[in-house]
């Protein structure tokens, strides 16, 4: 028996699967991979993406991920590529299968730390491309605190319909113009035709151009692979390029995903989604990812930040322009030049080179006047955290585009997504109304859905801006108008949401930050319909912590 021992790495966590005599199987599995004597000896990189036939968001990663794995190897370390999973919004919309959208969030954090940890894997390079993916690989990524980089697939180009640039947000709501009798069926199907015309992401600044904007400010991702389309033949060599520098950062020491992860760069991201009308659903996965470092972090910081950053891109859906105009215009950094000449951007974080923000920005041409204007499209940020007497701890609404900031009206309670939906198809509602869907928080849901269906249809029908909805459920990137979610806290652990009756006044105040009710009915409400729940949303609902805190599933933070 050949007991040579072979160069031992004490950096490494891998050495622990390979070193020493009782090792030689572990040593024999990865020779049936193919891996010689002379690969053993080198760092193992896992390279995880949610690669899949699923959806247009994931569908090109596999290829992405070969390319990094290629890198991997010609740096000098071993790639081991593995899969996870996947729930997009796009197919699970509208339906009980939204329940399951966030709830993945969490399992591909899981996953990916199970087969990182349990495989000892010394660094990690990620791939993803929808919604809950970018947030559920960055969790992982700060979780694990290996050398990572993190990559994005790509947001895919605008269709064209009747001489203009169309997403799929037209084609939900021309849905709604369908059921108004604004739209015909032709139209819709046609619309249905050109709305994707590729592979990648929703091309605005819904949630997964949001998060992979967070990805590149917080310093996970290399500088200008955020906004750069899916179909770009330049996505192949960034992907090259993550896996040349993981090995860099292994043999540098860092900096390592905690180093990026700070309070002030947390405070950056916010900014950065301020400034560009992002998600509300940052709300939830910033707190998230801050969660994983230790850090306590909630829909009070984002308000914080979003007081003092002004709306600086005009980017849908609350503007005109999609993620490849913003990549024309310099990408995510000529956003964080302007947010750092304006003074609401600490230049001292880290990048993911290790150089400060402020340096990496200095030789940025900046603001391009067109995309990001010369003056600021609002004083304050995109996104406004609500509170009071319905939203004790907070809700989240996005004011990019909206004419008017102030709502009040009676509201129109409903117990379900379903039971509002049904009513807004047969346009069982009046201008004026608030329409309220309780019982679709995190626990309640469970799995806190969105509800880009119902916003579209209101959308559709001409009355987007004539009702508001309020709901424990959260939104779709892709929501606009007088649309309140992520209410906290939720209905269904007693939140004051749960107490609301059919004709009590709400106010929707996105200038002072308020979301009241008048003369909320006082004591118990009438408890939730229980649901039968099996397998993960079982597990789930019995972990899942508040939407103030970015509803995580585990531990508390350190500090």
């Amino acid at each position: 028996m050949n007991t040579r021992r072979r160069k031992t790495i004490p950096i490494l966590p891998s050495r622990i699967t390979v070193e020493g005599l009782d090792r030689a199987p572990h040593r024999a599995f990865l020779h049936g991979l193919g891996l010689s004597d002379a690969d053993i000896g080198k760092p193992f990189i896992g390279v995880a993406s949610t690669d899949g036939r699923v959806t247009p968001c994931n569908a090109l990663l596999g290829e992405l991920a070969r390319e990094a794995c290629g890198a991997v190897r010609e740096a000098g370390g071993v790639p081991f590529d593995f899969a996870s999973i996947s729930v997009a919004d796009s197919m699970s919309m509208n339906h009980g299968g939204m329940r399951y959208s966030l709830v993945s969030r969490e399992i591909i954090a899981d996953g990916v730390e199970a087969v990182a940890r349990g495989h000892a894997y010394d660094g990690l390079v990620t791939f993803a491309g929808c919604d809950k993916t970018l947030p559920g690989m960055m969790m992982a990524m700060v979780r694990l605190n290996l050398p990572s980089v993190f990559m994005y697939g790509g947001a895919a180009l605008p269709g064209r319909w009747r001489g203009k640039d169309v997403t799929i947000l037209d084609c939900y709501e021309a849905v709604g113009g369908v059921y108004a009798g604004r739209v015909t069926l032709q139209e819709l199907d046609e619309l249905e035709h050109a709305a994707l015309p590729g592979l990648g992401s929703c091309p605005g600044q819904f949630t997964a151009n949001t998060m992979a904007m967070v990805s590149e400010t917080l310093g996970l991702a290399l500088p200008g692979s955020a906004m750069l389309p899916a179909v770009s033949p330049s996505r192949k060599d960034l992907s090259r390029n993550a896996g040349t520098e993981v090995l860099k950062i292994l043999r540098d020491g860092g900096p390592l995903p905690r180093d990026l992860v700070t309070k002030k760069s947390l405070e950056n991201a916010c900014a950065a989604v301020a400034a560009t009308g992002g998600s509300t659903n940052a709300g939830l996965h910033i707190p998230a990812i801050a969660h994983e470092a230790g850090i306590r972090f909630s829909l009070d910081d984002l308000a914080r930040v979003s007081r003092r950053t002004p709306l600086i891109a005009d980017l849908q859906p609350g503007g005109k322009y999609l993620a490849k105009d913003l990549h024309a215009a310099g990408g995510v950094y000529a956003v964080l030049k302007e947010l750092l000449k304006r003074g609401v951007l600490h230049g001292d974080c880290l990048t993911i080179h290790g150089t400060s923000l402020e340096q990496a920005l200095s030789s940025h041409a900046g603001a391009d006047g067109k995309v990001i204007p010369e003056q600021p499209l609002l004083p304050t940020g995109g996104i406004v955290v609500l509170k009071g007497s319905l939203a004790p701890e907070g809700a989240l609404i996005k004011v990019a585009g909206l004419k008017s900031l102030v709502f009040e009206g009676p509201a129109r309670v409903f117990e379900s997504e379903e039971d509002c939906a049904l009513a807004v198809r047969n346009q069982k509602y009046k201008a004026g109304d608030v329409l309220v869907i309780r019982n679709e928080g995190p626990r309640g849901g469970p799995g806190m859905r969105e509800m880009l269906g119902v916003t579209a249809l209101l959308y559709g029908q001409g009355m987007g801006e004539k009702v508001a909805l309020v709901t424990d459920g959260r939104f779709s990137g892709a929501t606009r108008g007088m649309m309140v979610g992520y209410v906290s806290p939720e209905a269904a652990v007693g939140g004051p949401l749960s107490r609301v009756r059919n004709g009590d006044r709400i106010t929707i105040d996105g200038k002072r930050g308020v979301l009241s009710v008048a003369g909320l009915q006082k004591g118990k409400a009438k408890p939730p319909r229980k649901r039968n729940l099996s397998g993960v949303l079982e597990k789930y609902a019995a972990l899942v912590g508040t939407a103030f805190r970015g509803a995580v599933t585990h531990g508390g933070p350190k500090k």
